[in-house]
């Protein structure tokens, strides 16, 4: 014979238990609840702010520099002072970017692989051109290496001359750009730990070794993104360039300062004409920007998949 059990309260109980235990949480409201027109308000302030302080500047730089044909435009490129100017633009730039490439690798190497005394000053230093007026820093130069400076004499006397030449052109570039590369490695070799140098060095990898198989596969795109923002900052920088420069003309003049002389002189197609090389500089610097994250990223997420 069948006895009935009554299962009502155990049945009550589980369907309570199973109410609390399911109920999903409260969503927190996100910025992607936000009203439409607050997304369009935004996106449309931002577009804005894009169209009039970016590509409407570019576009009259093209578009001023081609006022009177290509012709016009390819002999303001010809002429000789610019042609001087650009070839000096170069020359620096392949001086400071090398420098600031081993001086970049060199201090975030020790600033996130070794403990040692004054690292704080180290990186307060390394921070110091963001924080410097680019003129303060030229002046700087003129006062230590000018006629009246204090190692002139001593300059003069052995025929050395560092500002209104070439060398402090490099100097100014060398102070305002050596913080991109070691700025751009120092968090990303923070990130990336010691546990693999460490090990190398365990199985017998001498320092070199180490840093040619270990650390350099791991920091490149980020090495690489570091040297194209100092390229294109050597190329454009005009502050300090401007202060050590004396303007000479042909012979001290960088791409930026014969833009100015150009404009002061209402030669403004032949200004613009040049100002245009260093605005597809920005382009093309962009360009690599992009091509740089994203191919980061696509290792960074293959790495992932592993």
């Amino acid at each position: 014979m069948a006895i009935p059990i009554d299962t009502a309260d155990d049945t009550e109980g589980l369907r309570s238990e199973a109410f609390v235990v399911t109920m999903p949480p409260p969503r927190p409201r996100g910025a992607l609840d936000d009203p439409l027109w607050v997304k369009l308000l935004v996106s449309g302030i931002g577009l804005l702010f894009l169209l009039l302080f970016i590509l409407l500047p570019l576009l009259a730089v093209f578009t001023e520099a081609l006022r009177r044909g290509v012709q016009t435009y390819l002999e303001a490129l010809t002429e000789p002072d610019a042609l001087a100017a650009i070839r000096l633009t170069l020359v620096v730039a392949a001086i400071a970017v090398p420098a600031n490439l081993v001086f970049g690798v060199c201090a975030a190497w020790a600033i996130t692989k070794h403990r040692f005394p004054g690292k704080s000053l180290l990186l307060t230093l390394i921070d110091l051109p963001f924080s410097v007026s680019p003129v303060i820093s030229g002046l700087v130069y003129v006062l230590l290496f000018g006629a009246h400076g204090w190692f002139g004499s001593w300059l003069r006397d052995h025929g050395i001359h560092i500002v209104f030449a070439v060398p402090g052109l490099v100097l100014a570039t060398v102070f305002v750009t050596f913080p991109f590369i070691a700025r751009e490695l120092i968090p990303l070799m923070q990130a990336q730990g010691r546990d693999e140098e460490e090990a190398a060095i365990t199985l017998g990898a001498s320092g070199w070794q180490t840093f040619r198989r270990v650390t350099l596969p791991n920091i490149r795109w980020g090495l690489l993104y570091g040297v194209l923002l100092c390229n294109a900052r050597a190329m454009g920088e005009f502050g300090a360039v401007s202060v050590v420069s004396g303007h000479i003309r042909g012979e001290t003049n960088t791409m930026p300062l014969h833009v100015e002389i150009l404009y002061n002189e209402y030669n403004f197609v032949a200004a613009f004409a040049v100002a245009s090389l260093l605005a597809l500089l920005a382009l093309v610097t962009l360009v690599l920007k992009s091509l740089l994250e994203w191919r980061y990223g696509a290792e960074l997420a293959a790495t992932r998949r592993r």
